[in-house]
């Protein structure tokens, strides 16, 4: 029965033939000497698998397609007021278009260009499988024990059995974006990966869920096996033996890049500001990377070579390959024509119509950034696009029209349109169905303001502690710095604050009861209740 399971319905119908389940008994009679003799049975055989696709883009479409690219980058921009863009295509290892658009920083007259450094966010997972592909000498490797000392999961089974893999495809069991709530708080890397052993778990390599601080763990073990720091690991083992000059995992060295991009977010109006600055230091290898677009555009030739660059061998070509291959389901299909998704090492893998394998990320930060990369290998074809705006939709839609029009000389839908539809149905998603600004009609009014005050204790989020002036208004703190939030008065014992952060959801609830308080956005998983010291 396992084997029938693991190899699917199709592997099944040929197990059973192999095996001669649907064939005559073993023992069998003679014929009489009178009979005729009778020709054998031909024997079934497997069928055949499709054969493998070709190119079908031809050099004079995508030279249309680039041909256009200024015009879409500049028209998305406009339309969506994102400050900058810088986009690098390749197309048989060469670099065929390079360039920057709009500006690095609102109401500074400096210009991006192809050397201008952005955070790129999540596009940091394939870049950082490419580091982890360079530091391995097999593509077993992938499959070995995570050890790293201070992570854990709550079962201790998966605990033992975790790998690089099953973290790098997010398919360890933990929750969505496990931990990035407590790096909202100020938490640092060590208390965030101490403390995924207090998350519930999903069917272990059975569940897809995309998780950061899995992903940094399995990265961090890498790094620790290998006897180095992540940052120097992806130094020595990527960024300078390809060249990538302007890249590091470090936020220091993008804050301090004199031709940096600011993180831009809009405001009510439509106008964007330079409001917020992530650090992303505690997960570095999911979400840590800065780079520029022709730094990126040397990573892209590489990865559309097998790990070669200008006829130097970078990266092994088997282990690489790895990462492309799908390790978990992350889209089942939505209906009989749909196509599945699949998540690799750091890739989101797919399989258009004509059989052809693609790879694509998108980065994301609420704080200012968004990203892409889009590539189809067999075209030889990537193309990244990295922003300075939070995301809307327009590093996807670029790729998007740009593949849309080199593959069909039309542009088929409105990209931008669909891409930041999807991002304002993500946010949206995460917000309370509660409208804590609007209290009900009616609503009882709150009890002594010394009926609240106190500090309360979480095994995951820490201390909670609520505080009141000498006019009654109370004050929450959470995470180590402390974080202060004003509270609301909402209905009898329920208050609301304003969340802040990466991960911010707006207004959320916070209900007083029985010596406990149960903050709604941190309860998701049911870790947000506190108890009263």
């Amino acid at each position: 029965m396992r084997t029938l399971r693991a190899l699917g319905s199709a592997g099944a119908a040929i197990l059973l033939t192999a095996t001669g389940a649907s064939a005559a008994p073993a023992a069998t009679t003679t014929p009489p000497a009178t009979a005729t003799a009778t020709a054998t049975a031909p024997v079934p055989t497997a069928p055949s698998p499709p054969p493998a696709p070709k190119p079908q883009i031809t050099d004079a479409q995508i030279a249309k397609a680039v041909a256009r690219l200024d015009r879409t980058v500049e028209d998305m921009m406009r339309r969506t007021g994102v400050p900058g863009a810088s986009v690098a295509v390749v197309h048989d290892d060469k670099v065929i278009h390079l360039k920057g658009y709009g500006v690095r920083r609102v109401g500074d007259p400096g210009a991006v260009d192809p050397d201008t450094v952005f955070q790129i966010a999540s596009l940091s997972k394939p870049v950082s499988s490419t580091v982890v592909a360079g530091a391995l000498t097999a593509p077993d490797e992938w499959d070995r024990r995570t050890d790293l000392p201070g992570f854990s999961l709550k079962d201790p089974w998966v605990t033992g059995h975790v790998t690089t893999a099953d973290l790098f495809s997010h398919r360890s069991g933990l929750p969505d974006h496990a931990g990035d709530l407590l790096e909202d708080l100020g938490y640092d890397r060590s208390y965030i990966l101490d403390h995924l052993r207090l998350e519930p778990l999903t069917p272990f390599r059975a569940s897809y869920a995309y998780t950061n601080f899995g992903f940094t763990a399995a990265g961090e073990a890498v790094a620790r096996a290998k006897g180095t720091t992540w940052q120097k690991l992806s130094q020595d083992t990527l960024f300078k033996p390809a060249g990538m000059t302007r890249t590091s995992t470090e936020f220091s060295a993008f804050v301090n890049a004199p031709d940096r991009a600011a993180t831009h977010v809009e405001n009510p109006d439509g106008t964007w500001s330079p409001r917020y600055v992530r650090d992303p230091d505690a997960q570095a290898p999911a979400g840590g990377v800065s780079s520029t677009a022709r730094d990126m555009s040397r990573w892209l030739r590489l990865q559309l070579a097998g790990g070669t660059l200008d006829g130097q061998r970078i990266v092994p070509a088997d282990t690489l390959a790895r990462t492309h291959v799908p390790a978990i389901v992350s889209q089942p299909p939505s209906g009989p024509s749909a196509r599945t998704g699949f998540y690799g090492l750091g890739w989101n893998v797919s399989y258009d119509d004509a059989g052809r394998l693609r790879l694509s990320h998108s980065g994301a930060f609420e704080l200012g950034a968004n990203t892409n990369v889009t590539m189809l290998p067999l075209e030889r074809l990537g193309i990244i696009v990295l922003t300075n705006g939070a995301p809307v939709g327009l590093a996807d839609a670029v790729a998007l029209d740009f593949f849309d029009f080199a593959e069909h000389g039309k542009v088929s839908t409105d990209w931008l349109e669909l891409a930041g539809a999807l991002y304002a149905q993500i946010n949206d998603a995460g917000r309370s169905p509660t409208d804590y600004a609007r209290p009900p009609a009616g609503a009882a009014p709150a009890g002594d303001s010394g009926a609240y005050t106190g500090t309360y204790d979480n095994p995951y989020y820490g201390p909670l502690t609520v505080t009141a002036d000498d006019k009654g208004a109370l004050t929450l703190a959470l995470g180590p710095k402390p974080l202060r939030f004003p509270l609301t008065h909402y209905d009898g014992d329920v208050f609301s604050f304003e969340t802040a952060g990466e991960n911010a959801v707006g207004r959320t609830g916070v209900t007083f009861a029985d010596g406990t308080v149960r903050v709604e956005y941190l309860d998701a998983t049911g870790l947000g209740t506190f108890t009263e010291r």
